[in-house]
């Protein structure tokens, strides 16, 4: 079992403040006011502190560190650095952040066991980013029976937005429907009598790309879509790729976790199958962790969707909220690969995280919590592409649902096409 990623002691003083300067001060006691109102009738009233002391906030997190999905597990580190980071800076109302985080290696059993143990043990005042959709299903009845705060899930699945049946649960990443949505738009714009094979992880989270594509397909769906699904627990993608390069397919949509996601690009290569446009999820994106171990001249021209800063563009190279993003990795994570945008993604929902604590000022009850959760109003965040904002509402549990359209060039992504909201693409 991995050690939890605790506090760190401070290592220097007088760094910039940026975050604080430029992002947390976001506070809008009028508008928080009126969410709290607003959300109140549907969340237990009396407060609940578990986890908040005088001079601490205890937070919980599970993430794969081992397993299937151990590629990941970089997040939950840049995370740890991040919370160590805001506590060599004061803290949060001057309370330190202690930051538990246990490897569940991406199995839902060992998730309940870890999230059990966090809640009953650690008495984390909430979970915050837990990895994966199986793992986060496994755990979101327990978490919205005890008031637990399931903050900012580590998943894009649709259900996280489902404020009525689960208050207490909130996302952050663009959900994967709409993804799939907004990639069937653009073949339909592209390759309209096209044939499409899906290539999907059989569980929540590819079945989100299943749903997100008849939603557009409609009636045409069986004539169109060949589907082939795969097990996490299954060594290789080889007998998938073949079977759906045989369906004379001519577009490709991969919906798989980093180490499929390289093994099904590499295979698409080497069988010389050349689809005319292949898409691929948005979470197995990395340069890092995906792209160069597939061979990164064997993706080109592979597209995806957009929310956040790629940290191998050039483009970005003096954008002001890459630089502070690169500071913080020299300085608290320098182990850290920048070219794997996981890391990018760790700093990015920390931030937001960040952003809820400070707006809870040094009420820091459960109930306060999952309330300014609810109430982001257009939050910017140093690594979202420009244009994209964090938002929530009370009845808005999906905060970021902007994207933008990029496509692997061997060496990087680059962006094509605006900024736009949800299937909108169309």
């Amino acid at each position: 079992m991995r050690p939890p990623l605790g506090t760190a002691q401070p290592r220097c003083r007088g760094a910039k403040t940026s975050i604080w300067e430029d992002f947390v001060l976001h506070r809008r006691s009028a508008i928080a006011a009126a969410a709290l109102a607003l959300a109140a009738p549907r969340l237990a009233r009396a407060a609940d502190t578990t986890g908040i002391t005088a001079d601490e906030i205890r937070i919980g997190n599970t993430a794969p560190y081992s397993g299937p999905a151990s590629a990941y597990g970089t997040i939950a580190r840049c995370e740890a650095a991040f919370f160590r980071m805001v506590n060599e800076r004061g803290g949060v109302a001057g309370r330190k952040v202690t930051f538990l985080s246990y490897d569940d290696g991406y199995s839902p059993p060992k998730t309940v066991e870890q999230v059990r143990r966090l809640v009953e043990q650690d008495r984390v005042a909430c979970l915050f980013q837990n990895v994966g959709t199986a793992c986060n299903s496994a755990i979101v009845r327990y978490a919205n029976q005890r008031k637990v705060p399931h903050l900012f899930v580590g998943s894009g699945a649709d259900k996280w937005g489902n404020y009525q049946d689960t208050p207490w649960s909130i996302g952050w990443q663009p959900s994967y429907r709409i993804e799939a949505q907004i990639y069937t738009h653009h073949m339909l714009r592209e390759r309209p009598d096209a044939k499409l094979a899906l290539l999907y992880q059989n569980d929540d989270f590819g079945k989100d790309y299943v749903v997100g594509v008849r939603d557009v397909l409609k009636d045409r769906f069986n004539a169109v879509v060949r589907t082939a699904s795969f097990e996490v627990t299954d060594p290789t993608v080889d007998s998938q790729i073949l079977s759906l390069q045989s369906s004379g397919a001519e577009v490709l949509l991969t919906a798989a976790t980093p180490k499929f996601a390289a093994q099904a690009i590499r295979k698409v290569h080497d069988v010389g199958w050349r689809p005319a446009l292949h898409f691929l999820t948005n979470v197995s994106i990395s340069a890092g962790a995906v792209m160069n171990p597939a061979g990164p001249e064997k993706g080109t021209g592979i597209i995806t969707s957009a929310y956040l800063k790629d940290s191998t563009d050039p483009s970005w190279r003096d954008d002001p909220g890459m630089q502070e993003w690169r500071a913080f990795m020299q300085q608290y994570y320098p182990d850290g690969d920048l070219t794997d945008a996981g890391n990018v993604f760790g700093y990015g929902i920390a931030a937001t995280m960040l952003q809820v604590l400070r707006q809870c000022g040094r009420d820091l009850s459960r109930e306060r919590l999952i309330q300014e959760a609810a109430n982001l109003r257009t939050v910017e965040v140093p690594v979202l592409l420009p244009g994209i904002r964090v938002d929530t509402g009370p009845a808005n549990y999906h905060p970021i649902r902007q994207m933008q359209l990029a496509r692997w060039t061997g060496t990087t992504w680059q962006r094509f096409g605006g900024v736009f909201e949800g299937a909108t693409a169309s």
